[in-house]
């Protein structure tokens, strides 16, 4: 072992690159060990607030969307424009590498290597193990001390494994996605300001799948959380029947994307994970960014807190404050998910619901608020009420069928 510092964040994703800018800002000597060349498959979209609350400059931005597209299973296609508002699109190649640069700059030192093993040492300082890039197989790994680890190595966290109840681990969707070059504009319908999520069985039978523009790039990928469930086939699928299959592929990737936040983010001791490790991609939509930078913000200051007072019970309000701020939302979209994305029919259902009004309003504004409005109380009367409608015709639509089945 040749150093000690006062953090060790592994994994320089959104929220391990926020975690160790945070700390290093602070003043902490902070080690950020990132696993070179790993990309997240993601459809890259980004609220106006993370730009705020992050100082993320719009130059970070490759495409700003105007709109939403839904496509129901009948090929319904409902348009949903944002507004007065945008959402920001980032290639994770550029963004990640920007927060990590930024982190660096801040003081943080910066390693390209892989975790290997959380071990103790005589005392009980935490050490971590790792390979570096390039390093000879079966060369010895490079050990190092930390007062505190921040888990951000992503939805198969090692840190978590090593350090955290196993029976806690999230459920998952498997995503998969390709990068490919962007068609012109107009080409089938194409449009570079506008994101479109496919609600359609044969593309995911319990998620969605996407084309999300990044300027001169798109992202073409789809999720699911069926074993078996062949995604390469599918986003082949969906680039036959919008003929992006005409169009270059520049990368691929794939991952294990969390639904849900773990119960546990912390070891009571000295160890805390966030972002995939913590579980917060949000069910429904999948967005995951906004909430990984989110929890890198709070272990950081988790961390900080514990590392000036030694009181490891200061670790537990990174989970606290999160879940205080956005449990509801996840508690309401973990509910969308199971209800409307169960199958073709519900689905169908819910694209028709995306056209109304009220609804098209409060999604936006809880997507750039990233909280549940509350205001309007009428238009959530509404909603409930063509809510309950959808409800009570799937049943006697499913029941009607029941019955003509069971005629001879």
């Amino acid at each position: 072992m040749t150093d000690t510092f006062d953090a060790i964040v592994v994994g320089g994703g959104p929220s391990g690159a926020t975690a160790a800018d945070d700390l290093a800002r602070a003043g902490h000597k902070v080690l950020l060990l990132d696993r070179a060349g790993r990309i997240k498959p993601c459809g890259g979209a980004v609220p106006p607030r993370l730009l705020k609350d992050f100082e993320v400059p719009l130059d970070q931005l490759c495409a700003r969307a105007t709109s939403a597209r839904m496509v129901a299973p009948s090929n319904l296609a409902v348009d949903m424009p944002v507004g007065d508002g945008f959402v920001g699109l980032v290639d994770r190649e550029v963004f990640d590498e920007w927060l990590r640069v930024r982190a660096t700059t801040n003081g943080a030192t910066r390693i390209d290597g892989t975790f290997e093993e959380l071990e103790r040492d005589a005392d009980g300082t935490a050490v971590i193990a790792y390979r570096p890039k390039g390093a000879e197989r079966g060369s010895e790994p490079v050990r190092v001390r930390g007062r505190v680890v921040i888990g951000c190595d992503g939805g198969n966290s090692g840190v978590a494994r090593a350090s955290l109840p196993e029976n806690d681990k999230p459920r998952f969707v498997s995503a998969y996605h390709e990068v490919i070059e962007s068609p012109p504009e107009g080409f089938r319908g194409f449009e570079g300001g506008r994101c479109d999520i496919y609600y359609q069985g044969h593309l995911s039978p319990d998620f969605y799948a996407w084309i999300f523009p990044h300027g001169d790039k798109t992202s073409v990928g789809v999720g699911s959380a069926v074993k078996g469930f062949a995604m390469r086939d599918a986003v082949a699928r969906l680039r036959e029947q919008t003929g992006l299959d005409a169009f270059k592929t520049i990368r691929v990737e794939g991952a294990p994307i969390p639904l849900r936040p773990r119960k546990r983010w912390d070891n009571g001791k000295d160890v805390i994970v966030a972002g995939d490790a913590a579980g917060v991609v949000a069910p429904a939509s999948g967005e995951g960014i906004y909430y990984a930078m989110t929890a890198g913000r709070l272990a950081a200051e988790s961390a900080g807190e514990f590392l000036r007072t030694g009181n490891a019970a200061a670790l537990k309000t990174a989970r606290k404050k999160f879940m205080k701020t956005h449990g509801k939302v996840f508690m309401v979209l973990g509910i969308m998910q199971w209800f409307w994305y169960r199958s073709d029919n519900m689905r169908e259902r819910f694209v028709k619901l995306c056209r109304d009004p009220d609804i098209q309003q409060l999604t936006w504004e809880s997507y750039m608020n990233k909280e549940l409005v509350r205001k309007k109380p009428m238009a959530h009367v509404r909603i409930f009420l063509k809510d309950t409608g959808q409800l009570l015709g799937a049943l006697f639509s499913g029941k009607s069928k029941e019955g003509a089945s069971a005629r001879p």
